[in-house]
């Protein structure tokens, strides 16, 4: 679980820009694309496996996953939001 006092330093491994815990509608926007077969990572690889939460990139671009409590923060795992942080 990441707690408060470890986010401000994470960093983004591709940028080393800031992340931003995603917020509950974007974690099920990303878990829906998962579902539908859309949701796809750096190497435009299908992600099949649904999330617990997120962090995102300072350009909120893409979304490294958190499964199990542990966020994945390798840079071709990343969930490209392009099309997914738009949705209604």
């Amino acid at each position: 679980m990441i707690t408060p006092d470890i986010l401000p330093i994470l960093r983004c491994p591709a940028d080393g820009g800031q992340l931003l815990l995603a917020d509950e509608p974007l974690i099920q926007r990303v878990n829906q694309a998962i579902a539908e077969g859309t949701a796809r990572d750096q190497l435009d690889e299908r992600v099949t496996d649904p999330i617990e939460g997120g962090l995102v990139n300072s350009q909120a671009d893409r979304l490294y996953p958190i499964r199990g409590g542990i966020p994945t923060l390798i840079v071709d795992e990343a969930i490209g939001l392009a099309g997914i942080a738009e949705r209604d």
